[in-house]
C-alpha cells in the first residue's frame, strides 16, 4: 500500500471509525485519539510488511480493540466506566463487526449531511432533534418566529432526505428522531 492509498483510506474511514469509537467509549476526545492511534498502528504494520487485504474491517478491528483496551484501563483506574462481561463479549465478537461498520458509516453520512446545512438551518435542526426543544422554545432562544423555525426544519429534513436517500427507494432514517 502506498502512502497516497493510505491517505485516501484515512480520509474515507476516519469519520465512520470515530463514530464507532465514540459509541464504545462515549468520549469524543478519546474516540479521536483511538482512531488516530489505530491508523498509526496500521501504518506501522503495513510498513513492516503486513499484508492487509481489506482495510475497512482491519481498521474497525484495530479501533474496536483499542477501545476495549481503553475501557479496561479506565475500569482498572476506578473510573466511572463499568464494563460487564456481556458488553465486553459483544464488543469482541466479530459477528457484530458488519453491523458496527454499517451503523458507523450511516452515522458519518448523517453528520456530514447535517454539516452541509446552512448554519441557522443546522442550528434549528439540532436544537429540535438533538436537544429536544419545541418550536416555540427554539423561536424564543434564537429570537425568530415559530414559522421561521418550521421553515428551517422543513428545509433541513428535505435536504437531509435528498442527501441521504438519492434514489428514494432506500428508507430515510434519523437515529435520534
Amino acid at each position: 500500500m502506498t502512502v497516497a492509498q493510505f491517505e485516501a483510506c484515512f480520509k474515507q474511514l476516519y469519520l465512520p471509525l470515530a463514530m464507532a469509537a465514540l459509541k464504545m467509549v462515549d468520549d469524543l476526545d478519546e474516540a479521536r485519539d483511538i482512531v488516530q492511534e489505530a491508523f498509526i498502528k496500521a501504518w506501522q504494520q503495513i510498513d513492516g510488511g503486513h499484508d492487509v487485504r481489506d482495510m475497512k474491517p482491519f481498521m474497525y478491528r484495530l479501533v474496536r480493540n483499542a477501545a476495549i483496551d481503553h475501557l479496561r484501563r479506565a475500569a482498572a483506574r476506578g473510573s466511572n466506566v463499568e464494563l460487564s462481561i456481556d458488553e465486553l463479549s459483544n464488543l469482541t465478537d466479530d459477528s457484530h463487526l458488519h453491523e458496527t461498520i454499517d451503523t458507523a458509516e450511516r452515522d458519518a453520512r448523517l453528520w456530514q449531511a447535517i454539516d452541509r446545512l446552512p448554519s441557522q438551518c443546522r442550528e434549528v435542526f439540532l436544537m429540535s432533534k438533538r436537544d429536544g426543544l419545541s418550536i416555540d422554545d427554539i423561536a424564543t432562544e434564537l429570537d425568530i418566529s415559530p414559522k421561521t423555525v418550521k421553515n428551517h426544519l422543513t428545509k433541513a429534513l428535505s435536504r437531509l432526505r435528498d442527501h441521504l436517500s438519492p434514489t428514494r427507494s432506500r428508507p430515510f432514517f434519523l437515529p435520534f428522531l
